[in-house]
């Protein structure tokens, strides 16, 4: 996974060889991990690493502590990529499914009068946006929502796995499902489509924004 380094690659001339530009490269990639403010202790003494750094930021961003950032932080776009491709990744969302269907069987009271509901969000929850920021970095890249519907509109986003079966086993309690999604309107077909072919299927309602919600979040 590349990290995001503008400032570096325009310094490599374009009539530079390919064994001097690999040069650069490497030492651009050494300055990026010895970058200042991590090389700082805390006032407790203790010295954190770039991957403590990124580990906490990606932690707090999943907890919502920060919030409405634009791009990953240049240092941690190959922390981050890493991350979304590892057994570990695959683990957390496991046991969250995990933790999900505990709640379900131990501590939510149903009704069953038909108006049990569950909702699910749909991009990162049901379905991934890897393979979409995977060529933009990561997130290391501000992008552009243009791009990032004609991509959505294409349907071929895939299933998370761990999802698709906590999914199915909330359908199969006879609990109405609820899809809410910050994805447009006009891209209902699509996502639509998408779920289907990926093996969503018996949702009651598709919740997409309409031109009004535009300044709302989800």
């Amino acid at each position: 996974m590349a990290v995001h380094m503008k400032s570096c690659i325009k310094y490599a001339s374009a009539t530079l060889r390919t064994h001097v530009t690999c040069s650069i490269w490497i030492y651009c990639k050494h300055k990026i991990a010895d970058w200042n403010i991590l090389n700082q202790k805390r006032g407790n003494g203790l010295k954190i690493s770039l991957q403590n750094y990124c580990e906490s930021w990606r932690m707090n961003v999943e907890i919502h502590n920060i919030r409405d950032f634009k791009v990953v932080p240049e240092e941690c776009t190959e922390y981050i990529g890493k991350y979304v491709r590892s057994t570990q990744h695959k683990v957390d969302s496991g046991r969250a499914t995990d933790e999900c269907l505990v709640y379900l069987s131990t501590s939510c009271n149903l009704k069953k009068d038909g108006k049990d509901a569950w909702i699910f969000d749909i991009d990162d929850t049901l379905l991934s946006t890897v393979p979409f920021y995977k060529n933009n970095l990561y997130g290391g890249k501000n992008v552009n929502v243009t791009a990032l519907e004609e991509w959505m509109s294409i349907g071929n986003a895939p299933a998370l796995d761990y999802s698709l079966r906590l999914f199915n086993e909330i359908k199969s309690t006879g609990i109405q499902i609820i899809l809410i999604s910050a994805r447009r309107e006009h891209l209902r077909s699509a996502t639509t489509g998408n779920l289907v072919k990926v093996g969503y299927h018996g949702w009651t309602g598709l919740v997409l924004r309409t031109p009004d919600d535009e300044v709302k979040s989800v």
